[in-house]
């Protein structure tokens, strides 16, 4: 039976050839676990090859949890998080942040899913008031939830303003290699360089089997995050298995080729979706992933075969996102789908 294929998710996607090899390569004999291993200090070492030698890394099991723990290494419960209302931290983390940072969400509206500083300032008019909650942290996706990207100097402006403001930025890079793979910079560039203080870096959306890492560029923040992560229940035991993975994804450039991969199928799809006259691409398409909106009679029809999902019922917005396995026979034999039914 062929396996389905869909666009729903990079993380539908499977595992990369290289970093499989790289599990099966790990697999052998035992190591110290919880990260005392050659494995982890190799995977440590890449990172500050990428990022800078003051780079602390942490990994963990998973997106939310690299979010939270993050955001949680630099908070109090008194404090406030500012996002946009589009955010993985607002929208699709079941109130995890809240939860276990005890912290208020300050969310903004956002046409294409970028925060910008001048949207900040009625935010602070509270700073010092204890009847209030403090802003402390500007947490940002980079790539966006709507596929968006932000420019160097955006993030530099709104790093500076948080610097400024007594306030931290951290980033949610679930598809930060994106991000940099589609402006032809490197990693350091938009993370670090930009004054971004924490960082979590994204594997499972980019070729991993699953496993996230925690960055900080700031080691003071990190002082007693091992104590955070282990109570925070992401610590993994056998953590070479993340560690190799992400050994393999930041050698040889293969986080850069797998996102461009992604990138360029999605510039692909884009382009033939806009061809088609019943639909309407919404958003720029400057990462993986496309937004358009169709004529809702269609999209229960289409899912049937090409899952994806609903982005705004109200408009009919649809998502599509590419990975780095998704060909080009795929996007042709959807469109050909696509166009065999709205005709």
């Amino acid at each position: 039976m062929k396996p389905s294929r869909s666009f729903a998710s990079d993380n539908n996607a499977g595992v990369h050839p290289q970093v499989m090899e790289a599990l099966a390569a790990a697999n052998q004999g035992h190591v110290i676990a919880y990260g005392d291993d050659a494995y982890t200090e190799r995977a440590v070492k890449k990172f500050r090859e990428h990022f800078g030698k003051d780079t602390e890394v942490y990994f963990v099991f998973g997106g939310t949890g690299a979010n939270v723990l993050g955001l949680k290494a630099a908070t109090e419960s008194y404090h406030a998080i500012i996002c946009a209302e589009t955010a993985h931290i607002n929208v699709d983390e079941c109130g995890a942040p809240e939860k276990f940072t005890g912290c208020k969400l300050l969310s903004l509206p956002t046409p294409d899913g970028k925060l910008i500083p001048s949207q900040m300032g009625p935010l602070l008019h509270n700073v010092g008031f204890e009847h209030h909650v403090q802003p402390r942290v500007i947490s940002i996706s980079q790539a966006t939830e709507m596929g968006t990207i932000y420019m160097p100097r955006e993030l530099k402006a709104l790093s500076s303003f948080a610097h400024d403001h007594g306030m931290l930025l951290h980033m949610d890079g679930a598809r930060v290699a994106n991000a940099a793979a589609s402006l032809g910079v490197k990693l350091r560039v938009m993370t670090k360089d930009a004054g971004v203080d924490i960082l979590s870096f994204g594997g499972a959306k980019n070729g991993m089997m699953y496993g996230e890492a925690v960055v900080f560029f700031d080691p003071e923040l990190a002082r007693n995050f091992k104590y955070t992560r282990k109570q925070g229940t992401h610590l993994p035991s056998k953590m070479r298995f993340i560690s190799t993975q992400f050994e393999a994804l930041l050698s040889n450039d293969l986080w850069r080729q797998n996102a461009l991969h992604a990138n360029r199928m999605a510039q692909l799809l884009a382009s033939e979706l806009g061809k088609i006259p019943q639909l309407k691409i919404t958003q720029k398409v400057e990462s993986n992933g496309v937004f358009a909106e169709l004529p809702e009679k269609y999209i229960p029809v289409l899912q049937k075969q090409y899952f994806f999902y609903v982005w705004n019922e109200q408009t009919s917005e649809v998502r599509f996102m590419t990975s780095f396995d998704t060909t080009e026979s795929d996007i042709q034999d959807f469109i050909s789908l696509v166009k065999k039914i709205l005709k």
